[in-house]
């Protein structure tokens, strides 16, 4: 169409979320749609905007469609770890296997950037175990002899499969 007729408006309609409207916008002359908000895989993965399009003619009648938007999740959180019971103090005559510590680490994160990998060093006489996800023993691997050692200082580290890994 010419004139008026072929001069076409975008518009974000009012059959969108307030909270789209809050984190998207469109160019009224191109329709094209931008972000204007932080977004956040976490708090929300996916938005739908309803776009209105009309043309400046006198008798212009709204057309719509629907966008979705999904939000692609990025490594933006760490591993969590929480300790969910601990021995301070163990036997030397703790037999192997004997359970010191168990632990959940998890990741808020999805897909990869959440999987949450967890060691020790390998020169300590204890081991992890997962038996579930995300659940972890720290268990006696080797005999204790305090005549050697009186104490360990045991650093669990935990990160997770993005990258960059945290």
């Amino acid at each position: 169409d010419d004139g008026p007729n072929g001069q076409v408006m975008y518009s974000i309609s009012s059959h969108t979320s307030a909270r789209a409207r809050e984190m998207f916008e469109v160019d009224s002359k191109t329709g094209e749609i931008r972000v204007k908000g932080k977004l956040d895989y976490e708090q929300r993965n996916v938005f739908e905007i309803n776009i209105q399009a009309m043309d400046m003619g006198p008798a212009a009648v709204p057309e719509h469609c629907d966008v979705l938007v999904d939000i692609i999740d990025v490594n933006d959180n760490a591993p969590e770890v929480t300790l969910t019971s601990l021995s301070s103090t163990v036997s030397e005559d703790a037999p192997v296997g004997t359970v010191v510590a168990l632990f959940s680490a998890t990741d808020k994160d999805s897909e990869r950037n959440g999987q949450v990998q967890c060691e020790i060093e390998k020169k300590l006489p204890f081991k992890l175990d997962s038996s579930m996800k995300n659940y972890y023993e720290l268990l006696v691997q080797h005999p204790l002899d305090r005549e050697k050692a009186s104490q360990y200082d045991v650093i669990i580290t935990c990160t997770d499969a993005g990258n960059p890994p945290l």
